[in-house]
């Protein structure tokens, strides 16, 4: 069993087979799949998985907050099933990798309370940007 089955099984919610295939599609460290992606595996798993059932699974579990919807510009939007820990993004400008960051000390990234303007900051997401280093060591 997952960290997110266990989660959804502690809020009581009910585990279909479709739930539970799109669930475990979503295990693991450093997952960010687009929903096709989901959609994808999860048919491995169970062959008669809709896309529109995946859809509206991820819907909820993102209403739930047990998974948080990763936007990046130009790019699908992704599914973070670690919604239980803060973290960071780290994303390969070339590639497109995601990979988790832990969240240094500080949560609200280090702004200053005159910069906050009167917001009470109580969620912070950080995305780093860079070059990962298999798409560094491709020659150009």
């Amino acid at each position: 069993m997952t960290d997110l089955l266990t989660r959804l099984r502690h809020q009581g919610w009910r585990l279909t087979s479709q739930r539970r295939a799109v669930a475990e599609v979503l295990a693991g460290e450093h997952v960010h799949l687009t929903a096709d992606e989901v959609h994808a595996r999860a048919v491995r798993v169970l062959p008669e998985i809709s896309r529109a059932t995946v859809y509206n699974t991820l819907g909820e579990l993102v209403a739930l907050g047990e998974v948080r919807e990763v936007s990046l510009e130009g790019r699908a939007k992704r599914y973070d099933p670690n919604s239980d820990v803060d973290h960071h993004h780290l994303v390969c400008t070339s590639c497109g990798l995601i990979l988790d960051v832990p969240v240094a000390d500080g949560a609200i990234g280090g702004l200053p309370t005159g910069a906050r303007h009167g917001f009470e900051v109580d969620h912070v997401e950080v995305t780093y940007r860079g070059t990962c280093p298999g798409c560094a060591a491709r020659p150009t």
